[in-house]
């Protein structure tokens, strides 16, 4: 979950690690340190929380270096503080090391380290343990005291590692954790994301499982496990970096809720042809391995399990498959039956999600056909995948997630609606219905947000509550939770969400004077019954926030306050209904005056079990 920069060139190296690092502080926020190659000794500064306060303390004095490392940190072994903050180094500090993961067996190293070569430590931390490591091994050759290293260490991470003995050097390691190398004009880069190196490069190479880098200005080699060089072609990079910035927005959350109509227009135009028919470019399905499954799994973290709930919803109802939602987290662990005629969907918007990818190794093992569905181009899920399909949402910088979620819901209706198609479950009145239905939906998007002034104001009555409840039922209640887990995320108020049928198996209980419950009524099939959750929470003395279509006003008359969407299908209701509910955490979450981009004890990117 930590943020890796690197730099070696002729510029200053200071102010790019900072600039890089601010770029990637979404993937950790407890402190920041850099270690900058200064005539022949390694100059390390470093500062508990966010990386203004390592720039303030930087600008106090005059360092120049054109190479160094750099790296955010969201703490995982050691409590946030200025001690466990990397960069690491060795007893002479003459090696630096910043670090993004775990090792696993720290602890048995640091023993050894101890007894063995009496080395003190300084930190609590699991990534002290690797500076001593290269150290003892170091005889001149940095590539070969790091790969040496290496084999010591068991874990999921990703390294980056100076040496004062060697300047103009920086050597990376990647095992299951993310790292880029940035393809520059006398200098060159390494990094955990793209956004921190878009301000300076557009061709990278994307860096493999058990692969070195080692950079000098003027070059990029590349070694496998066996210390063989690899020849890896170049990606290039279709992010504006003007995308990764605020845009004139107060947070970048804001601004990416804006940015929704845009991200469902590109995610649904690139996969239809000129005749409308869904296309599915790059993805090798057959309709004979369509025809073959018979079960589905879909597998994701967070938002992005939500973003499967409506995968479910969409794949059963439309191709008739039976399909199994999970936490990746828990799917390998459980030993689930998978087989060769398994479809196993892997959802997430960095693609380099350490449980996901577990996961889908898992199922890969086992025989299953993977298609993921990511928003970043070239990630560790995606080259892992047997099939990919890309969300174009753009870069999203938030922690809290939201034109993912859109776009990666989106992406299920697609494939639901084209296995289906294929199987001939759905008529082909239907299949064309629902893709006319989701081309109006960045339209419809667009009047939802223009309710931003009465959402802010709902905002401003309600945000000193201190626990919510989410209510709705079928498609409903997976938006539910994605309000609720908003709402958690960014504001830090006590949330739950129930479908409402649920209410009177348990829940009704906590429903007292004043609790505030959010009641999702976008089903018509469903709308009566909703009307009556709302009556039962009513009675008890809830105060009721109700999202509805605009042409079911009865609602008006059970709920304290109602937002309302613009008419649509009942399926695809998801896409429009989680928009307010984006809105009503982010303008709780600003009146409590929380810190909304970056909220605590969270990361954009979870590349740790």
């Amino acid at each position: 979950m930590c943020g890796i920069v690197g730099y070696v060139g002729t510029g200053d190296a200071k102010e790019v690690i900072i600039d890089g690092l601010k770029k990637l502080e979404y993937r950790g926020y407890d402190s920041a340190g850099i270690a900058l190659c200064m005539d022949g000794k390694l100059e390390i500064r470093k500062s508990v929380g966010r990386i203004a306060n390592l720039e303030e303390l930087l600008d106090k004095e005059s360092i120049k270096a054109t190479t160094g490392i750099g790296h955010t940190r969201w703490a995982t072994h050691g409590a946030p503080s200025d001690m466990n903050a990397h960069p690491h180094c060795n007893m002479e500090s003459t090696v630096a090391v910043v670090h993004n993961g775990i090792i696993e067996n720290y602890v048995d190293l640091k023993e050894w380290l101890i007894k063995d070569y009496g080395i003190h430590f300084n930190s609590e931390t699991d990534t002290e343990v690797i500076a001593h490591l290269v150290s003892i091994y170091y005889d001149g050759n940095l590539e070969d005291a790091v790969f040496k290293a290496i084999d010591k260490m068991r874990g999921a991470f990703t390294v980056g590692i100076v040496c004062a003995d060697e300047p103009d050097k920086i050597v990376a390691f990647r095992r299951d954790a993310p790292l880029i190398a940035g393809i520059g004009q006398n200098c060159n880069f390494i990094a955990s994301d793209i956004p921190a190196l878009l301000k300076y490069v557009r061709e990278i190479y994307l860096i493999e499982n058990n692969e070195m880098v080692v950079l000098t200005k003027d070059d990029i080699k590349i070694y496998n496990a066996a210390r063989e060089e690899v020849h890896r072609d170049v990606f290039h990079v279709t992010w504006d970096a003007d995308a990764a910035e605020k845009g004139g927005y107060d947070h970048f959350m804001l601004k990416e809720i804006y940015e929704q109509p845009k991200g469902l227009h590109e995610t649904l135009e690139r996969r239809l042809d000129a005749y409308g028919n869904i296309k599915l470019d790059g993805i090798k399905m057959t309709k004979e391995d369509i025809m073959n499954f018979n079960k589905v799994y879909i597998v994701a973290c967070g938002t992005a399990y939500h973003a499967g709930l409506m995968g479910k919803f969409a794949i059963e109802k439309m191709a008739r498959i039976p399909v199994e939602v999970e936490v990746a987290s828990e799917f390998r662990y459980r030993d689930p039956f998978v087989d060769e005629n398994t479809l196993f969907i892997a959802v997430s918007q960095s693609g380099e999600t350490l449980d996901t990818l577990a996961a889908l190794r898992e199922a890969k093992s086992k025989g299953a056909r993977v298609l993921s569905v990511v928003n970043v181009v070239g990630s560790s899920v995606a080259r892992e995948s047997d099939d990919v399909f890309y969300t174009w949402a753009g870069p999203e910088i938030a922690v809290a997630s939201t034109k993912a979620y859109t776009t990666q819901v989106m992406c299920m209706f697609l494939i639901g609606l084209y296995m289906g198609h294929t199987k001939g479950t759905i008529d082909l009145d239907y299949y064309r219905h629902f893709i006319q239905e989701l081309k109006a939906i960045p339209d419809k998007l667009s009047l939802v947000l223009k309710d931003e002034h009465k959402i802010r104001n709902i905002a401003k009555s309600i945000y000193k509550r201190e626990q919510v409840f989410f209510i709705g039922r079928g498609p409903d209640v997976g938006v539910s939770f994605e309000g609720s887990l908003k709402l958690k995320e960014i504001s830090y108020i006590n949330s739950f969400a129930i479908a409402a049928g649920e209410l009177k198996h348990g829940t009704i209980a906590l429903i007292e004077q004043g609790t505030l419950v959010v009641a999702l009524a976008t089903q018509d099939k469903l709308y009566e019954k909703m009307l009556s959750n709302i009556q039962e929470v009513k009675a008890r003395g809830a105060w009721v926030l109700g999202v509805a279509k605009e042409n079911n006003r009865e609602i008006m008359k059970q709920a304290d306050e109602v937002i309302f969407i613009p008419d649509c299908m009942d399926e695809i209701t998801p896409l429009l209904s989680v928009v307010p509910l984006q809105l009503l955490a982010y303008y709780i979450a600003k009146e409590r005056g929380c810190d909304i981009d970056k909220p605590k004890n969270l990361a954009k990117s979870v590349t740790v079990e």
